[in-house]
């Protein structure tokens, strides 16, 4: 993490799977997460298992209140996703600390682009520098229905 990583005050990220709280985390994304209403929870348990995780946590009470994860070969290319922070933690830099820590976590890889999609925090990506496609005609996408 960079020691420029402001969190704020009563909260740690950790990147160990084993403090996700599968449940939780399964219980945000399927019923208030735009992109994941409904996902199933054998879904949500796979796609865990096949990534980096982040995750934030009220150091007093060890309850996890954020969530990313990163799809990666850590070494050329990573894809942001599933970020999210309970209502509870919003408006108090939580998200903004998850995606800076994110972020230098994955900048030793030497990644050549991280990419995302966000339907509404776009100025929040912003900050970190995310930013529109230089091409975008150039990317294709494959949808299974």
């Amino acid at each position: 993490m960079s020691d420029e990583l402001t969190l704020p005050e009563g909260y740690e990220i950790s990147y160990d799977t084993e403090r996700i709280d599968v449940e939780r985390v399964h219980r945000w994304l399927s019923t208030d997460a735009y992109w994941a209403i409904g996902r199933p929870r054998e879904k949500q348990e796979s796609a865990i298992r096949g990534s980096l995780n982040f995750g934030v946590f009220e150091a007093r009470s060890g309850q996890q209140v954020a969530y990313a994860r990163v799809v990666t070969d850590r070494a050329t290319f990573a894809w942001l996703c599933d970020v999210y922070v309970d209502p509870s933690a919003r408006g108090k830099g939580v998200g903004t600390a998850l995606v800076e820590a994110v972020r230098e976590h994955l900048r030793p890889y030497g990644l050549r682009r991280i990419l995302l999609a966000t339907h509404d925090a776009h100025g929040l990506y912003a900050k970190h520098g995310f930013a529109p496609l230089a091409k975008p005609d150039e990317w294709m996408a494959l949808v299974f229905e």
